[in-house]
């Protein structure tokens, strides 16, 4: 199974963009803290920006956010980045000559629906604000 690591570093690049707010920020320099590539970084960024959450400008290396942190949730970056807004995913390749196999699906639409609405609702409350805060009590120790 492949996992996305796109929420994740999304919100890595809107918190060192909030923690290093006075410094130069290039692609390469927030690709070498996610250890990730330039292209990559660039990509999320662009995303980021369309979701009227980061505000960059072509040719300089400072980008800053467009909402204060405390306006910007995790739920707000998830659907920024993720193409898919689906935690879980139901196999549709059950046979339908077996009982189980007929209904899973069915039944696992409801029951992934109330799992995908209670983790939204969380992720509602989360700010970067809140993420930022804790990542700086983490560096002072």
């Amino acid at each position: 199974m492949k996992y996305s690591h796109r929420v994740s570093d999304g919100i890595h690049i809107l918190s060192y963009v909030y923690l290093h707010q006075d410094a130069k920020i290039s692609s390469t320099k927030l690709a070498k803290s996610i250890d990730s590539n330039p292209s990559l970084v660039r990509r999320l960024m662009s995303r980021l920006t369309k979701a009227g959450l980061l505000v960059t400008h072509p040719g300089t290396a400072s980008p800053s956010l467009a909402k204060a942190p405390e306006e910007i949730t995790l739920l707000d970056v998830y659907r920024a980045v993720e193409d898919q807004y689906h935690l879980l995913h139901i196999d549709d390749q059950t046979n339908p000559k077996c009982p189980v196999g007929k209904n899973i699906q069915a039944v696992l639409e409801v029951e992934y629906a109330k799992v995908q609405a209670a983790a939204e609702a969380t992720m509602a409350k989360i700010t970067l604000a809140e993420i930022t805060a804790d990542i700086k009590q983490r560096i002072e120790g």
